[in-house]
């Protein structure tokens, strides 16, 4: 079983980066493929991105294609959401989830281990 841990979340203004990591505590990260969601309010809980179990392969929802990279770092259990070039409609709760298999999913219902969420806010 994994535990992932979100940080870095923020606020900062339209045009700006920020950079979210995940920290999966418990099994090794390289066993599981990991998505990034998130969550505006009144929203459903939407895809972002996600990654391979060896990092190789990567998918990302239409509104952030070109403006975030996922990441993913085996040795150090964590993965990362860059995301640059923010706009006011990136701002939400972002999730961190884990899947047990060897790819990646834009489907929340096939993760299995899901973090509590970072916060970015962008201002206009």
């Amino acid at each position: 079983q994994v535990q992932p841990v979100e940080s870095g979340g923020g606020l900062v203004q339209a045009g700006g980066s920020l950079r979210l990591s995940c920290a999966a505590s418990g099994r090794t990260s390289s066993n599981y493929a990991m998505g990034w969601f998130r969550q505006a309010p009144g929203k459903e809980r939407e895809f972002v991105a996600t990654i391979n179990r060896s990092g190789l392969t990567t998918d990302y929802s239409d509104s952030v294609k070109g403006r975030f990279t996922i990441s993913k770092d085996n040795a150090k259990n964590t993965v990362y959401l860059q995301m640059n070039s923010l706009k006011p409609e990136d701002t939400a709760v972002y999730y961190c989830a884990a899947r047990l298999f060897s790819g990646g999913s834009i489907y929340s219902r096939e993760y299995a281990y899901w973090g509590r969420g970072t916060q970015v806010t962008v201002s206009s």
